[in-house]
């Protein structure tokens, strides 16, 4: 007996695609299918929130400064 690993998937339909190796013969075999289960996740520690975020501090607006669309582009929009 000879151990042959390959990948496969199983359709909605339960229709197994794949493709065996090349050194499998062909014709009918009997094949064993091994679940995996998936990687538990860990809980996070503590719960996200918008605090935890970095910030700066750029002290406050130069005087006099317009964020106007006319002021900060020409004439021709760019």
């Amino acid at each position: 007996m000879q151990d042959v690993r390959t990948r496969i998937r199983v359709n909605a339909d339960h229709t197994i695609t794949g493709v065996a190796p090349a050194d499998v013969p062909p014709g009918e075999h009997e094949v064993t299918i091994t679940l995996i289960p998936p990687p538990s996740r860990k809980p996070t520690r503590r719960p996200f929130t918008v605090k935890d975020l970095p910030s700066h501090d750029l002290g406050p607006w130069p005087e006099g400064l317009s964020l106007r669309r006319e002021d900060i582009y020409d004439e021709d929009g760019r």
